[in-house]
């Protein structure tokens, strides 16, 4: 079984769908491919489904949800002619709650997860090369938001807000590898979508400062610390973060080739990536 969610959501068994169209069985698809080879307790179902207010029926309801998923799994296997497992095999009824079984197929952000790590313990090692390659290889296999079109419960709608977390954290790193690889120029369009779309998020404004800068336009440098600024003090009454305050003076007082990488501003020490 394959299982994609970094994106819309997908669960095919042999390639075939088993991803249903009524909201309610694709929510507890949704969470249960989450949680794929793992047992999702009956009460956390139930509170996905319902939050706090299940009806008397919740149980009842759910157990048909799972049989109506068990059908599509087993069309599928049909289809395939595969013989010796049924569906009961694949939706696993458990003490006390299911599991979705993969049998070793493949899932989306556990992928994702796996190429981020590499990616993260590429920068450490200061192989930015590496790290840039490994963390562009980890998003591309984002199609969207995390189940984007899942109507999400407390449960999924959580873990979908982790997920996105994730995706921003992996993409924040890709760009300041590629920072310290000198591709500033080329970075300059992408943060331009990026810092407006996340317009409170100082980590990306930085490494736009930084890009705008190195790429001989100070002035914009400078503006874009200024919007940042007013929108924090407005929206969330607080003034921009020390690091940043530091990487405004740098741009005011150096030259593009000694302003500092994001990171080594944390630690107060230029770096010198190149023009």
């Amino acid at each position: 079984m394959d299982i994609e969610v970094l994106g819309a959501l997908s669960v095919r068994e042999h390639g075939i769908s088993v991803t249903p169209t009524a909201p309610k069985p694709r929510q507890l698809l949704a969470l249960l491919a989450l949680h794929a080879d793992r047992v999702v307790p009956v009460s956390s179902l139930v509170e996905e489904l319902w939050d706090d207010e299940p009806p008397r029926s919740a149980r009842t309801t759910l157990q048909t949800y799972v049989l109506q998923l068990r059908e599509l799994i087993g069309e599928a296997l049909a289809q395939a002619g595969e013989k010796g497992v049924t569906a009961k095999d694949i939706l696993v009824t458990l003490p006390g709650g299911y599991r979705l079984n993969t049998r070793g197929g493949r899932v989306d952000f556990r992928e994702f997860e796996k190429q981020a790590g590499a990616g993260y313990r590429a920068m450490d090692a200061e192989d930015f090369a590496g790290a840039a390659r490994r963390l562009r290889e980890a998003l591309s296999l984002w199609t969207g938001a995390a189940l984007a079109d899942v109507t999400a419960g407390s449960r999924t709608g959580l873990e979908a807000k982790r997920l996105d977390e994730a995706r921003l954290c992996a993409l924040d790193q890709r760009i300041e590898a590629d920072l310290r690889l000198g591709r500033h120029r080329e970075l300059v369009s992408e943060l331009t979508v990026l810092v407006n779309r996340h317009r409170l998020h100082e980590s990306l404004h930085g490494q736009y400062m930084v890009a705008l800068h190195r790429s001989g336009r100070r002035g914009e440098a400078l503006d874009a610390y200024q919007r940042l600024r007013t929108t924090l003090v407005r929206e969330l009454g607080l003034e921009p973060s020390a690091t940043l305050r530091r990487l405004q003076r740098s741009i005011l007082l150096a030259s593009p080739e000694t302003v500092p990488a994001r990171s080594a501003a944390i630690a107060g020490q230029p770096v010198a990536l190149g023009s």
